[in-house]
């Protein structure tokens, strides 16, 4: 696999090898504490540019983006065989990040982010890839990457709040079933540990603060609330049972 020169402005966050996944990103980048043409988010297939009067995303904690930037993942996996492209999309998932384009992957700039994106940028290496990791800032087009990033994370709170209502769903099952044992309780309580900790993983890359985090925090709660109720029966009715 060929290697190519790092786009003209940009400051890779590793040794000045393995360029050649960049070679279709265009001049643009700086380092994170310079503005540039936000490696050419503006003219990515994902992302428009708009920069001119675009207005914060609806129910951001934040008016303005992260100042400390971006980092951009880009990256190239040899296409046989396919799971190693699907392995390092899973990773990226799981990180929070949002593709610009194809083998394209951003995340707001923090010392975690960082840490993930390198191994995992040493990961594609061993995969026989090749990846560059930059650490970006924009000029234009810095709302809609926002936009996209707050989008995917509002997804992910929808699947909290639906895996809510199936928590309420399953307590009403119980109820009917008049099943009130300790087993069921058991069964009930590791389930809202599994959602507390889901959001805790949603809400740790959540850095610009979404519509639908409030939404997800009070949906936990009244989870919680409906468990202490139907514990207090799983008592009662022990009790009764001597």
């Amino acid at each position: 696999m060929g290697t190519a020169a790092a786009p003209d402005g940009c400051t890779p966050m590793l040794s000045p090898t393995d360029f050649g996944a960049v070679a279709n990103i265009n001049s643009g980048c700086t380092t994170r504490r310079q503005q540039l043409s936000a490696c050419d988010v503006g003219q990515t297939d994902a992302v428009g540019d708009a920069g001119r009067g675009a207005e914060e995303p609806a129910g951001s904690a934040h008016t303005d983006p992260d100042p400390a930037g971006w980092l951009l993942l880009v990256y190239r996996i040899p296409s046989d065989p396919t799971r190693l492209r699907a392995t390092v999309w899973r990773r990226l998932k799981s990180l929070g990040a949002v593709y610009l384009q194809n083998s394209a992957a951003a995340l707001p700039a923090t010392d975690g982010a960082e840490r993930a994106l390198r191994k995992l940028r040493r990961e594609i290496l061993e995969m026989n890839g090749s990846a560059v990791l930059l650490s970006c800032s924009a000029v234009a087009g810095e709302q809609d990457v926002v936009a996209l990033f707050q989008a995917a994370r509002d997804d992910e709170y929808d699947e909290i709040l639906d895996k809510c209502r199936d928590f309420h769903a399953g307590l009403d099952k119980e109820y009917r079933a008049n099943h009130f044992t300790y087993g069921e309780l058991e069964e009930n309580e590791v389930e809202l540990v599994k959602l507390k900790n889901w959001y805790a993983k949603v809400a740790a890359r959540d850095v610009f603060g979404t519509r639908n985090r409030g939404a997800a925090v009070e949906a936990l709660d009244a989870c919680e609330q409906a468990l202490e109720r139907y514990a207090a029966r799983v008592y009662a009715e022990q009790d009764e049972g001597g």
